[in-house]
């Protein structure tokens, strides 16, 4: 877990140092292409927390992610519209979603059990099989 986050760093050193242009034609890309390795960065951090990392689903999410986000976007550019808009809108629910539950799992061995800052869920879960729409 530590090789994509040293990654990140290195890269946003290099960023940061090498001062690189992006062509403006390329700035659509080159967003969606952050998106989605920031996406795939955080549900890794997020399978790895939870104990289910893997590094086959984590490598083709991100691979599939940024060529689906590529692909809209090349679409939305043949078409005249702004589909790469919809990818920004799911990629950044999905990065906030991941960290909101990022900081839950890091928070979790600081926060009491019981404590009105922590939820579980729904509080009230019915026992009756029938009304949860469980059958025999």
């Amino acid at each position: 877990m530590w090789f994509p986050l040293a990654g990140l760093l290195l890269g946003v050193l290099l960023g940061l140092v090498l001062r690189v242009e992006i062509p403006l034609g390329f700035v659509k890309y080159t967003a969606i292409a952050v998106l989605a390795a920031l996406d795939t960065l955080l549900g890794g951090f997020r399978a790895q927390l939870e104990g289910r990392f893997d590094l086959v689903v984590f490598t083709s999410g991100f691979l599939v992610n940024a060529l689906v986000a590529a692909l809209l976007a090349a679409i939305g550019d043949l078409l005249g519209v702004d589909i790469y808009l919809g990818a920004v809108i799911v990629f950044s629910m999905r990065i906030l979603q991941n960290v909101s539950l990022i900081r839950r799992d890091l928070l979790r061995p600081f926060v009491r059990e019981g404590s009105p800052w922590v939820s579980e869920g729904p509080q009230w879960v019915p026992q009756d099989p029938t009304q949860r729409g469980e059958s025999g």
